[in-house]
């Protein structure tokens, strides 16, 4: 049977996709948190391990962090493409496909570029300011929710800008985001 070919991006962060990613994003804060607090607190296990070692997990930790939420896309999209009977990767799709893909290997890069150069306060607000403006960029005109989450992070990166130990609670309060736009948008 041949599949239809639609004219939308089959890529979509609504419903359980974003509730999958803002998830993956409470994980890696929590995880990344649990091993600095621990790295600085002698009788703790990670407090054993060395800077580079922790420096190397939270890389994994932010690698497994992109790679999940794109696979939560990717499936999601999917889903959608075989219920409907579309083709997955049409013109837009590709298109669209391609800059995630792009965008997420550029912030990652751009991220360990600042944590080699030692600029450890601006790691978080720049994934969040970057983070903010790929979801713009992404946005549908359906979706006003989009504008939203979006203006949310940026308004996050900013803050943690000035206040650079806000962190944890920007990449908290963004998983939250998530979760709850996944749950409005369905």
């Amino acid at each position: 049977m041949h599949k239809h070919d639609n004219l939308e991006v089959n890529f979509s962060l609504k419903g359980n996709a974003s509730i999958q990613i803002g998830i993956y994003f409470l994980l890696a804060a929590y995880l990344i948190k649990t091993f600095l607090e621990g790295f600085l607190i002698d009788d703790n296990a990670a407090g054993m391990l060395s800077a580079e070692i922790i420096e190397i997990l939270i890389i994994v930790i932010t690698f497994f962090t992109f790679l999940l939420s794109g696979l939560a896309l990717y499936f999601k999209g999917k889903r959608n493409a075989k219920k409907l009977d579309y083709k997955l990767f049409n013109s837009k799709t590709k298109k669209n496909f391609w800059l995630l893909i792009l965008s997420f290997i550029g912030i990652f890069l751009l991220l360990i570029l600042l944590m080699n150069l030692g600029f450890i306060d601006f790691i978080t607000p720049t994934f969040l300011l970057l983070y903010g403006l790929l979801i713009f960029l992404n946005k549908n005109k359906k979706r006003r929710g989009l504008l939203i989450l979006s203006g949310i992070t940026v308004l996050l990166g900013v803050l943690c800008i000035f206040i650079p130990s806000y962190w944890h609670s920007s990449l908290f309060i963004l998983g939250l985001a998530h979760i709850t736009y996944g749950f409005v948008v369905r």
